[in-house]
């Protein structure tokens, strides 16, 4: 264990796209969505348990989840939650955290890692990670981990290397998204691989890069220096976060800097950001149907049937829905469409207001 590596965790999304299961009062990090007793942000802190001592775990997510963060991690100290006070994006969640953690210790090795991704492999998960550890130990280097792709996917951002020997290798394009047939052109070239948005680098080489590249980002949060770890540290925050601009690390840092490198793996990921990506790693029935409750089927196929406590669901010739049954919401749509959930979501809000959202 490395007494100067950190993990960060970036656990202030809504999960959007797994709405209606999961909501703005408890968003996904803090559901047990996979059915082992912990929820997705302990899991992801438990992983790290063999490379990270605990004193050094720090979680960054909106003060609205305040509540949920201590009463799911009460080993964490008060300095050890990180609060936001509105949504700004990656960018100025990992500046905060870089910050904060320089007047601590200047030496230290980040890792960040978003709160709901899933890892099943994680004995191989830990290889990558201390690979990348090792070449941010170096210096000079800011490191991100890269998934073998094994379908054209169009959810998730992807990275173009260059082909070495090297276990770290040099990072040569990030494309944000693309549309499908871009995606399968990446799949058959060989040298793209998905962007976990997982980062590892030192404190010195990331604070760099913000005073190179984001200047403005990097003077607002250099201001704080005499207040993180105090009692000035919220409303430090407070002003910084109202001037701060909303922008993705991607695009802030990684798509600008020349000294990107990627480490591959290959270790069961998902970003369990869409009830498709849970129903691809979900056991299912004979016919690839996710059932969780009480249901009888007819002709249906590759669907994913959520109902609640004491209900039955019956459900006839369906093929590639979401049915999802909840105390306040039903809701029955094509699972593959993770773009409309967005629309679904902001429409229940303009017409009904908050109560189902």
């Amino acid at each position: 264990m490395n007494s100067n590596s950190y993990l960060v965790v970036m656990a202030g999304g809504t999960g959007t796209r797994f709405w209606p299961y999961s909501r703005n009062a408890k968003p996904k990090q803090f559901l047990d969505v996979l059915g082992t007793g912990r929820s997705l942000l302990q899991m992801t802190c438990d992983r790290f348990a063999s490379l990270v001592p605990k004193e050094n775990i720090y979680i960054v997510s909106n003060e609205i989840y305040t509540d949920l963060i201590r009463e799911q991690l009460p080993e964490l100290q008060e300095d050890q939650i990180l609060l936001e006070p509105s949504k700004r994006n990656t960018a100025p969640c990992i500046a905060y955290a870089s910050y904060k953690i320089k007047e601590k210790d200047p030496n230290a090795i980040l890792i960040f890692s978003p709160a709901d991704s899933a890892i099943f492999q994680e004995e191989k998960y830990l290889e990558v990670v201390q690979t990348a550890i090792n070449g941010a130990q170096e210096g000079g280097k800011l490191i991100t981990l890269g998934i073998k792709p094994h379908r054209p996917e169009t959810g998730y951002g992807y990275i173009q290397f260059i082909e070495d020997s090297n276990d770290i290798k040099k990072v040569k394009t990030f494309t944000e998204k693309p549309e499908l047939d871009l995606a399968e052109k990446f799949l058959e070239s060989g040298d793209f691989v998905w962007n976990a948005g997982i980062f590892v680098w030192s404190c010195k080489d990331i604070v760099e890069s913000f005073e190179k590249i984001q200047p403005e980002i990097a003077e607002i949060f250099a201001k704080g220096a005499d207040a993180y770890y105090t009692n000035d540290e919220s409303a430090f925050i407070s002003e910084a976060y109202a001037i701060v601009k909303n922008i993705s690390i991607d695009y802030a840092i990684m798509e600008k800097a020349s000294n990107v490198y990627v480490v591959l793996g290959d270790f069961g990921w998902s970003d369990l950001g869409s009830w498709n990506a849970l129903h691809e790693i979900r056991s299912k029935d004979e016919n690839e149907n996710v059932i969780e409750g009480e249901t009888i089927l007819y002709d249906c196929k590759n669907n994913y049937v959520k109902s609640k406590k004491g209900k039955l669901v019956v459900l006839n010739d369906l093929d590639g829905y979401l049915v999802a049954d909840f105390e306040d919401v039903l809701l029955v749509c094509r699972k593959d469409d993770a773009a409309r959930f967005k629309a679904f979501v902001t429409d229940v809000k303009t017409l009904k207001g908050d109560k189902y959202i």
